[in-house]
């Protein structure tokens, strides 16, 4: 049977070693539920880059661009990483391009993998429902706060491992990954409450975030499962197995 392992940082991701598995990237406050929104309201493609120049090369091109560092947008972008950016009908049907603090430095580290998707809360049945029917090891990437563990991603990544876990196909879990689930138990299906001090809500508190920390741990919003290909984030067809 396959294996699920858990990334808890960004710090922790060499130590996995897998370079067969499906990569699952956790950001869910905010980037990665902010890409399954643009999916979800039509975008056609997302680039994701590490740094911020190199998103300035892409605005100067004539692409819409978001950028965000510490939580906040930068100036002068189309959109910063609230997934309500998003939900505007301007980005149907195009390419669109992000930059954050941490989401898009994991789709970095991990885009040499065997195959990099994309997970939040918003999208977490149809991803679970998928991962299940493929049969390969998984690595749940947790990007954290620059480098740091995080409770929200953690939490999120023990809610998959549930996923897996009652699905009866996966046997073998690594300690990070039964961490993740303990965390998750705890949780007793309230991530809201069980976040209310973690350093991120706080962090996107002070700054009038608390809609998108609603919004992002929310159930089942998007049924889009975002995947790398060749640099670019596009829309995996849910239906289709690998190797099919």
């Amino acid at each position: 049977m396959p294996t699920v392992d858990t990334a808890l940082s960004l710090q922790l991701y060499p130590l996995c070693g897998q370079d067969n598995a499906i990569v699952v990237v956790i950001d869910v406050l905010r980037a990665t539920s902010a890409i399954c929104t643009a999916f979800e309201n039509g975008a056609k493609e997302m680039i994701p880059v590490a740094n911020v120049e190199e998103a300035l090369e892409y605005q100067k091109k004539g692409f819409l661009v978001g950028a965000e560092r510490n939580g906040e947008k930068l100036e002068g972008f189309d959109f910063g990483n609230s997934p309500y950016d998003y939900m505007d009908p301007k980005i149907k049907d195009q390419t669109l391009v992000l930059t954050t603090t941490n989401g898009t430095q994991a789709i970095e580290i991990a885009k040499d993998n065997y195959m990099v998707v994309i997970g939040a809360f918003t999208n977490i049945t149809a991803l679970s429902d998928w991962l299940i029917k493929q049969d390969k090891n998984i690595i749940l990437l947790c990007a954290g706060w620059k480098g740091r563990v995080n409770l929200e991603d953690s939490l999120f990544a023990g809610a998959v491992v549930e996923r897996l876990f009652q699905s009866g196909k996966y046997e073998t879990f690594t300690d990070a990954s039964l961490a993740a689930h303990q965390l998750f138990l705890s949780a007793e299906g309230e991530p809201g409450h069980f976040l209310r001090n973690s350093s991120h809500r706080r962090r996107l508190s002070k700054l009038n975030l608390k809609e998108d920390i609603k919004y992002c741990l929310q159930l089942d919003k998007s049924v889009q499962i975002p995947v790398l290909q060749d640099g670019v984030l596009v829309r995996l067809q849910v239906e289709e197995k690998l190797g099919a």
